[in-house]
């Protein structure tokens, strides 16, 4: 590879597109690179001879852009050669490999270079993809929780080795440019040829690190791909582990991991083998035996131990043994009765799930002929979660104005120790459940009842939504397929066809709601009832929450409460708590509360005496009440929180991303409820200079309130149930203008700093 041109910059990414008959792709691929939030890069795009319009296009966007080299070869020589060519001109500090018919998705590479200075630079950076179908379907990896951010922010192979069973291809990783030199990394010609990079890659690194985020969208083409063709290069696939054991027999301190490449070996080739589409019939025999002697040639003691990582199924161990043994039929056979197997227990256990939900289907059927219960209610929240949200405040207010009323709560049954005594708990699926879906007159949500759900005449269904929508929701989400990666549009429609009421904290919820899941409900634009605590409680109750949940006398207490990702599964570390509290100092405490998407499932924050885990607390409204400030992100909670008319502070570090993925309904960032904080830094100077809750803070929070916060005056309870339960449409609780609300005042705390100049984008 060359050296940098003494003066010239080196760039940071050397991003690598080898194209070969992919015109109708190549365009999509090149924008997703050039068009990354982190310009700091050089596309070295290679035309491996390809007899469409590949080189055109890598010319053309050569000309218009400076960070594009085109590399056009003499002759057709592959993807691994193709690679060398690029590799050959790269000059970044990090080497990245892209194929043609893929895409990076936003704000992959800017995500890249963030873990990998959070990881010290090293060797090996490994991030996720997902597979995109010609259908638009976009899944993301199964093994993506092998990516998790956990334990030591860099490692080498031995301390995380489950990542040698993860997919085995080059373009799912960053490389170090001066490891690949120092180690001589190339590839070799014909098909498979990631594996004598991506082997030798892993094992011989230092340091490996990950990051648990899609990068790559992985096309899956209908025609035209490796997957998809049936040929004898196939084949290729035994000079390429060959190549693999001759680099661990230079390598003698890489020995060790002889039983565990040869275990992965041994399931490449029965995967192969197992598709028909790709190895041609007259192939198959050759195909076996070859594999055969290479699982001899190179078998290992430990090779067929269960000690070793990566381990197998007994019946994996036999598929292997009996290939390595060439035993060609009774491997056939082993197949067939294993497909059989399969099968029959698939079958045997359908049946008896099959019997179990017919008798409970009968048991619906004969209950929605029976009369309807008028003092019945049905509440819940959620997906089966604790007595929470607008649900629970409906209900305890139905108590209190309708006592005649019985209400039934749908949970599981570790939240059942959350309902109050006044309330039946109701276990989904179970035979009373679905009594209690055929006959109770009202029902009433804030996500969705069961889909086998038929309301019946006579039964009202009150959907009150969670949150005002700043993210895409419904029908605007059609385009966004990471939000929704199993989209059911119809079965929305249909779900919406049976709500009688919906409910709407303001006009732009409304508008929104009213667009994105289009029915025949009517809206009722009452406020939400979970934020009438809000007006209900006094400096007393806020004292004795904070004093509950430990936050120290004097001390300003910040609510920390991010929304969840669509575009990653752990949990996202958006800030450094340790070092935040240092540089705030004692006076401020921090409640953080993960996203219920990610609870039950991501390991505890690192302990600190000035942090609180809320995360399990079963009212988000009482921590509320007891913060003196918000700093969340793109969370519906801020409308809720500026009910309380309290200091909000916004911090997001993903923008594009999150923009990318989810999609939003305004740019948030032009209408803020307070200060937005686009680095840790900037939110840590916000709080210590008292911009947070200083003038211009108070104005940007005064007009969020007056476009968002409409109807949530401390009575939309009240409303609910005297409209939809005691069918009174006249009187209803009045709205009660903005400015003669008193929400409760928060603990009395020190004295607020002077404020400096303004330096933030309010």
């Amino acid at each position: 590879m060359p050296a940098p041109t003494p003066g010239c910059a080196v760039p940071r990414f050397s991003v690598i597109v080898p194209a070969y008959k992919v015109q109708a792709y190549l365009q999509e691929c090149l924008d997703s690179v050039l068009s990354q939030s982190y310009p700091d890069l050089e596309l070295i795009a290679v035309d491996d001879a390809s007899p469409d319009a590949c080189g055109p296009i890598i010319d053309e966007y050569a000309a218009r852009d400076p960070r594009v080299t085109a590399v056009h070869l003499a002759q057709n020589l592959g993807l691994g050669p193709a690679r060398n060519a690029g590799l050959a001109r790269a000059g970044g500090d990090y080497v990245l490999f892209l194929d043609g018919d893929d895409t990076l998705a936003p704000g992959a590479l800017q995500a890249i270079t963030d873990r990998l200075k959070a990881t010290g630079s090293p060797d090996v950076l490994v991030y996720d993809y997902a597979r995109s179908f010609w259908t638009g379907e976009l899944v993301r990896n199964r093994l993506a929780h092998r990516l998790r951010e956990e334990g030591p922010a860099s490692f080498r192979l031995a301390d995380r080795p489950a990542l040698l069973g993860m997919l085995m291809v080059v373009w799912n990783k960053a490389y170090r440019r001066e490891y690949v030199e120092r180690e001589g990394l190339s590839f070799p010609p014909g098909f498979y040829e990631d594996t004598p990079w991506t082997y030798p890659a892993l094992l011989a690194a230092e340091s490996v690190a990950v990051l648990d985020r899609v990068c790559v969208h992985y096309r899956q083409r209908r025609t035209g791909s490796i997957l998809t063709t049936s040929t004898r290069r196939h084949l290729d696939v035994f000079d390429q582990f060959e190549r693999v054991f001759g680099y661990l027999a230079t390598r003698p301190e890489l020995e060790r991991w002889r039983p565990a490449v040869h275990r992965r070996m041994a399931e490449h080739f029965c995967v192969l083998y197992a598709h028909r589409g790709r190895i041609p019939p007259g192939a198959r025999p050759e195909f076996f035996a070859r594999a055969s002697a290479l699982l001899r040639r190179h078998r290992a003691p430990g090779a067929g131990s269960g000690s070793l990582p990566l381990s197998l199924s007994r019946t994996d161990r036999l598929r292997h043994s009996l290939m390595r043994l060439g035993l060609r039929r009774v491997y056939r056979l082993l197949s067939v009765v294993r497909s059989a197997s399969l099968a029959a227990g698939r079958a045997g256990s359908a049946l008896g799930r099959g019997l179990r939900e017919s008798l409970l289907r009968l048991h619906y059927r004969v209950q929605r002929l029976l009369p309807l219960r008028p003092e019945l209610a049905v509440f819940s929240a959620y997906w089966h979660g604790g007595y929470a949200c607008n649900p629970a405040a409906i209900e305890a207010k139905l108590r209190e104005l309708a006592p005649r009323m019985r209400t039934a709560w749908i949970c599981d049954p570790r939240h059942a120790a959350t309902l109050p005594a006044g309330t039946t708990p109701l276990r989904p699926g179970s035979a009373a459940y679905w009594t209690a879906l055929a006959r109770a007159t009202y029902l009433t949500t804030n996500v969705n009842f069961d889909r086998a759900l038929q309301k019946r005449p006579g039964q009202i269904l009150v959907q009150t939504q969670h949150g005002t929508p700043l993210k895409r929701v419904g029908l605007d989400l059609q385009d966004r397929p990471a939000a929704t990666p199993t989209p059911d549009f119809a079965g929305l429609l249909r779900g919406a066809d049976q709500w009688d009421y919906l409910l709407s904290s303001n006009r732009h919820s409304t508008l929104v709601w009213e667009r994105a899941v289009p029915s025949s409900y009517t809206t009722l634009e009452y406020g939400y009832p979970r934020n009438d605590a809000f007006h209900r409680a006094t400096q007393s109750d806020v004292l004795e929450l904070r004093e509950r949940l430990g936050v120290p006398p004097g001390s300003t207490a910040i609510l920390y409460a991010p929304t969840h990702r669509d575009y990653r599964r752990s949990r996202p570390e958006h800030l450094d708590f340790e070092r935040v509290l240092r540089d705030l100092g004692p006076r401020f405490t921090l409640l953080a509360r993960t996203h219920l998407t990610y609870a039950g499932t991501d390991r505890p924050w690192d302990p600190h005496p000035r942090l609180i885990d809320v995360s399990a607390h079963p009212s988000v409204e009482e921590l509320c009440l007891a913060s003196d400030a918000l700093v969340t992100d793109f969370s519906s909670l801020m409308f809720d929180y500026a009910a309380l008319d309290r200091p909000i502070v916004i911090h997001a570090d993903d923008w594009e991303a999150y923009e990318a993925a989810r999609g939003t309904y305004f740019d948030l960032r032009a209408c803020p409820p307070g200060a937005v904080a686009r680095t840790e830094d900037e939110l840590v100077d916000i709080f210590a200079t008292g911009h947070w809750q200083g003038s211009r803070s108070a104005q940007l929070r005064s007009a969020f309130r007056s476009r968002f916060c409409s109807f949530d005056d401390g009575h939309a309870a009240e409303r609910v149930v005297r409209r939809v339960f005691l069918g009174q449409s006249a009187p209803l609780p009045a709205i009660t203008p903005l400015e003669d609300r008193r929400p409760a005042p928060p603990a009395p705390s020190q004295a607020p700093e002077p404020a400096s100049a303004h330096r933030y984008a309010f």
